[in-house]
């Protein structure tokens, strides 16, 4: 704390003594209180035992209350609970403001604000015959001129049913990184690295410490940024306190901010000055990215099976103006949904504590089984063995509502999210730490830019007018989009089979068979108009359903190295430590079985013997991450890159801190170069021994 600081604190703290001493409380009922509190219950889930509450104040005009850390002037809360205290959990604040008087930083809240506090019984305690929640509460309130003490004793309320109420008061309270910051308290400063996506932007950022003593509140704060990164310098007091671990919040402006916990940990030395020039992008630009990304996807290998949909969907395209529009909306919405509903059970489950990333539901073998005979059926389909009433894949057919054009939707979106292509890194990076609402928009610009290409020819009748009339040539060309389907199928089986084994595999391709011949049978009964093909339809989907439900968990086949040009060794962290301390490039890929995009890049750019030779000549050490199934390792490590999903790429060069992370579309030379560049002029290979692995 600065020492000129002291005599308008020691004025402070007299002025607020003399209330506490003069002033009657709002118990004694001598007069309202400026800060009007309120307890409410607003959740209670696990039987009762599990409860969020909600301690609500409402400064009248002119007045405010204090953050847990108040500043350099101020009181913090004071509660006694009426229940055990370790039933009641850590309180959760929302994001304060700065309020400077006289020199004095204060953290406050000049508006209405709620800070929950999560109540947990143990196991065999009831919620019933329990006297209800209450708290003896004791604050401070204050103008910029004088200060009250307040004190009240509340008794829960329920407001259960103010879905509305609970959901801003919810939505206010910063999410927490999930990965944790470092912090280095040397010489005058507190030095903080805060992991947050390099494509976020911080246009005017401040660090509230939750921790008292530690850093001087009213002194200026700096801010640069290294990769995904953010560097904050914060001036310490003359006798400033260095706790064993830092909490605090990172504000960005308008209410916004992060919760971080910090350790004692190595900071980067230098950075890019925040405004200078850097990366960074408002939420806007993250959209745009978003949107961008899912427009790329509709090119991209990894969409081979969605683009024989789109194909069929845009051909028959040659209706009216009114049902044109009608279709693309409906195709739209189908896309929107899904994109949104796998964003929002991606954030479900990383908020419960569960580490999953993008396209993580392509690492169940009960989602793949789903897209095999999935698959299947539609490749018959394409072949003409059956038709699928009121679906806009009809090879032709008008349209018969938009009920196919959602479900064709629905369908090209999550066939379409297993990879992220070009602008979708940073994007979906930046959705794993931002609030709810911000993450699922940039979940909307994905699927808004995947699906933009049907919408535009929905609305542009200029774009439809190029399109081929109608006619005969739509049958063939239906058949002709079973090849890259029946292709699909196959690659789908080829995984099947990585995942499980071949008996595996050959069980669910027995089921497929048995599916297709029914769904032949229900052609011919719709070729022959007899209405008899009910039968054949209820058994094609009980086949499905009996290998959905029945077939067993494959087992657990690992993935080596062997197979690899490279040879590479299995990433872990303690692997990835090992490769750097050996002062030799590392080269780092994560990929998956089912990422296309990682296996055409693999074919184009990794496993050559031109890459195997470069890297052979630079001593280049090789890590890989096989993803196909579920790693918690591997899913933490991609979020700390800033990363939700496959394909990453790393290069470590000797001695360097961060990674270069290199572009999710390799081209044959990506690799090469930079292995050459890290080869010694008149060395083979760096002097390293052959016999050594990489």
């Amino acid at each position: 704390m600065r020492a000129s600081s002291l005599p308008r604190i020691a004025v402070l703290f007299l002025a607020v003594l003399a209330s506490l001493l003069a002033q009657p409380s709002h118990a004694q009922g001598v007069e309202p209180p400026h800060l009007r509190p309120q307890l409410l219950l607003v959740d209670s889930g696990d039987g009762g035992r599990e409860r969020t509450y909600a301690l609500v104040f409402d400064p009248e005009p002119g007045w405010h209350g204090y953050w847990r850390n108040p500043g350099d002037a101020g009181l913090p809360m004071h509660l006694e609970w009426n229940w055990p205290r370790d039933w009641i959990g850590e309180l959760q604040y929302p994001v304060p403001q700065q309020l400077v008087i006289g020199g004095l930083m204060n953290h406050v809240y000049e508006h209405q604000y709620a800070v929950l506090v999560p109540v947990k019984m143990p196991s065999g305690a009831q919620a019933e015959g329990r006297e209800p929640l209450s708290v003896k509460a004791r604050w401070l309130a204050c103008t910029d001129r004088i200060c009250v003490p307040e004190s009240a004793t509340l008794v829960a309320g329920d407001a259960r049913g103010s879905e509305a109420r609970f959901a801003k008061w919810q939505a206010a309270i910063p999410p927490l990184l999930d990965r944790t910051a470092r912090f280095d308290a040397q010489g005058g400063s507190l030095t903080l690295a805060i992991p947050v996506p390099g494509s976020f932007d911080l246009a005017n950022p401040h660090v509230f410490i939750g921790e008292g003593e530690v850093v001087d509140y009213a002194a200026p704060q700096t801010f640069s940024r290294t990769g995904d990164t953010l560097i904050a310098r914060l001036p310490r007091t003359e006798d400033g306190q260095t706790p064993e671990k830092i909490t605090g919040i990172l504000a960005y402006g308008d209410g916004q901010g992060f919760r971080f916990e910090a350790v004692p940990g190595s900071v980067p030395a230098t950075g890019e000055p925040l405004g200078a020039g850097g990366p960074g992008s408002s939420l806007a630009l993250l959209v745009l990215g978003a949107i961008l990304g899912g427009l790329i996807l509709n090119v991209m290998p990894c969409v081979f099976p969605i683009l024989s949909l789109k194909a069929l969907a845009l051909a028959k395209a040659g209706g009216t103006e009114r049902a044109a529009r009608r279709d693309a909306l409906a195709y739209t919405a189908g896309v929107l949904v899904a994109c949104l509903a796998l964003g929002g059970l991606l954030l479900g489950l990383r908020g419960a504590g569960v580490q999953v990333g993008w396209a993580f539901q392509l690492q169940q073998p009960v989602v793949l089984i789903a897209l095999f005979l999935l698959g299947c059926a539609i490749t018959a389909n394409f072949l003409g063995l059956f038709e699928i009433p009121g679906i806009a894949i009809r090879g032709g057919a008008p349209s018969s509502g938009t009920g196919g054009s959602f479900a064709t939707g629905l369908l090209a979106a999550f066939v379409a999210t297993p990879c992220t292509g070009p602008f979708m890194a940073a994007a979906l990076g930046a959705a794993l730490v931002l609030p709810p609402i911000a993450a699922l928009a940039l979940f909307a610009g994905l699927g808004l830019g995947l699906a933009l290409p049907f919408l535009l020819l929905g609305f542009i009748p200029a774009l439809r007018s190029r399109l081929p009339r109608p006619g005969p040539w739509m049958e063939r060309f239906r058949r002709w989009m079973s090849l890259p389907m029946g292709l699909t199928v196959v690659a789908l089986g080829w995984l099947l089979w990585r995942i499980g084994g071949t008996g595996w595999a050959l069980s669910v391709g027995a089921i497929a068979i048995v599916m297709v011949g029914l769904l032949l049978q229900l052609g011919r009964s719709q070729r022959r108009l007899d209405g008899r093909g009910l039968l054949p339809a209820i058994g094609a989907c009980a086949a499905a359903a009996f290998a959905l439900v029945a077939l067993p968990a494959p087992p657990a086949v690992v993935s080596a190295g062997a197979d690899s040009l490279l040879e590479p060794q299995p990433f872990s962290a303690a692997a990835l430590a090992d490769a750097r301390a050996s002062g030799r490039p590392v080269f780092v890929w994560f990929t998956a079985d089912w990422c296309l995009t990682c296996k055409v890049n693999e074919e184009v750019a990794i496993e050559r013997e031109t890459t195997a030779d470069a890297f052979e000549r630079a001593g280049v050490k090789t890590l890989r991450g096989d993803w196909t199934r579920p790693d918690p390792q591997i899913t933490q490590f991609l979020a700390e890159q800033g990363v939700a999903g496959v394909p990453l790429y790393l290069w470590y060069k000797p001695g360097a801190g961060d990674p270069e992370q290199l572009p999710q579309v390799l081209t044959p030379d990506t690799l090469v170069s930079r292995a050459e560049r890290a080869t010694p002029r008149g060395s083979a290979r760096s002097g390293s021994d052959p016999s050594t692995p990489r």
